[in-house]
C-alpha cells in the first residue's frame, strides 16, 4: 500500500511540475514580447540591478 501512495504522490508532483514549467515558459515568452531580450534571465538581471542601486542609495544616506 505504501508503494501505491508514493506512486500517486509522484504522479501529483509530476503534474505540478508540468504546470509550473508551462507557466514559466509562457511568462518567458511574454517577457520577450514586451522587450526583455532573454525573457526571465533579462528580467532577473534588471531586478538585481535595481536592488543593488537601491542598496547603494541607502548606504550613501
Amino acid at each position: 500500500m505504501e508503494k501505491e501512495k508514493m506512486l500517486k504522490r509522484i504522479s501529483e508532483l509530476e503534474t505540478i511540475n508540468d504546470q509550473l514549467l508551462t507557466e514559466l515558459n509562457y511568462l518567458d515568452q511574454l517577457l520577450k514580447q514586451i522587450g526583455f531580450e532573454q525573457g526571465l534571465m533579462t528580467l532577473k538581471a534588471a531586478a538585481q540591478e535595481l536592488i543593488e542601486e537601491e542598496n547603494q542609495r541607502e548606504e550613501s544616506n
